[in-house]
């Protein structure tokens, strides 16, 4: 149909018509597309056409905001984890001696004074479990090692007194029976029989004159679990040792011993030649080991280790009532120093072992040394005093 006026023909959407039909030009109104044909609709298509690496309809991971997450758990762990273990540690701890009770004590010295105890406590101990540590059946509670481990300024020093050593053992009134104990003259074992921690404390600190600052005391069992959870402790002999009353059995060289021929050994002292001298220095032996183990990075860095030996040593860890978790890891951590060179160890100075007409076996103190040495512990001073 010719146009009127000669002019140029209406134009329409996406085209015109020339008189031979509609014209497309390939533009079309309020449409937009993007080279290489991708889909306009899909907000996970590229330019291009293409998804992107994170995989289809997935976006890309937002890696800043997965490391910065990953730094908050970090953290979280690194304080709650330790916190949580102290306070379950710290509630483990059986504070059951009260040193407020002991009488007449010295006064505040330098230096921090602990007194070690092992005692030959079956408690918690099947009638299985006593057969198979050699302790016997008998009652009651005897100390069966004692030490006196010092930390100060001018170093620490670890000294075991023989049971059998010939005391006074000083007045007191019991804490628990109320009875008033007389003086008398006995083997320092006998203060704990009698009247346990309060009394042996007070002993010790009457005879040397150090204020003891911290009591600890663990029992046959507490100490064999601690050996089995740590997988055993190695120790060498010069010659093969078999003694029927401590269940002690070794042959000459080198062998790792489970917790009940580790008790054996320390219990041993029949067949030794120093008698109750030579057990208090395998009994140092024994530490020294146990604190070396305990304090190796694969028995701090595995839970599944370190938290059945703390669980071991805590449990049956019998301490005073005002140590702390922080007062456990200082003495520890000074008995590791002190076993691993730093620092000295040595036996109470005696002159001989004799016996006495009503206390049979004794071992009687080198007095002149040993004030001396106790001197030096009490001024905090560098022990010059050389061990037996």
């Amino acid at each position: 149909m010719p146009v009127v006026g000669g002019g140029v023909p209406p134009q329409r959407s996406g085209g015109y018509d020339d008189g031979h039909g509609p014209y497309n030009d390939g533009y079309n109104e309020g449409q937009v597309y993007r080279s290489g044909g991708g889909d306009p609709s899909d907000p996970y298509d590229d330019d291009r056409g293409r998804r992107p690496a994170g995989g289809y309809g997935k976006p890309p991971p937002n890696w800043r905001k997965r490391v910065k997450i990953g730094a908050v758990v970090a953290l979280v762990i690194l304080i709650v984890v330790p916190v949580v273990t102290y306070f379950w540690a710290d509630s483990k701890l059986r504070r059951e001696v009260d040193l407020s009770k002991v009488e007449d004590r010295p006064g505040d010295q330098d230096g921090t004074n602990y007194l070690i105890v092992g005692s030959d406590s079956r408690e918690g101990l099947s009638k299985e479990r006593q057969d198979e540590l050699h302790t016997g059946s008998v009652g009651g509670k005897r100390t069966d090692s004692m030490m006196i481990l010092h930390t100060g300024d001018n170093g620490n020093t670890m000294i075991s007194l023989p049971r059998d050593w010939m005391v006074t053992i000083p007045s007191f009134t019991g804490s628990e029976s109320g009875n008033r104990i007389g003086e008398q003259t006995q083997k320092i074992n006998a203060a704990y029989s009698i009247e346990g921690p309060e009394l042996l404390v007070r002993t010790v600190e009457y005879n040397t004159g150090l204020h003891i600052d911290h009591y600890a005391e663990i029992g046959f069992g507490g100490f064999a679990n601690i050996v089995d959870e740590l997988g055993g402790v190695e120790m060498c002999f010069d010659e093969a040792v078999k003694d029927k009353n401590s269940g002690a059995d070794f042959e000459k060289g080198c062998q790792k011993l489970d917790g009940a021929e580790a008790l054996a050994f320390v219990r041993n002292r029949y067949a030794l030649p120093g008698g109750d001298l030579d057990r208090t220095k395998n009994q140092q032996k024994l530490l020294s080991k146990l604190a070396s183990e305990s304090a190796k990075m694969t028995t701090i860095l595995n839970p599944f280790k370190l938290y059945p030996t703390m669980g071991a040593g805590l449990d049956s860890l019998i301490v005073d009532k005002d140590m702390s978790l922080f007062n456990v890891a200082q003495m520890f951590w000074a008995m590791k120093g002190v076993s691993g060179g730093d620092g000295k160890q040595m036996n109470l100075p005696v002159v001989s072992g004799g016996t006495d007409p009503r206390l049979g076996s004794v071992q009687k103190w080198d007095e002149p040394k040993a004030k001396k040495l106790f001197e030096q512990l009490k001024n905090d001073e560098k022990v010059t005093v050389s061990a037996n």
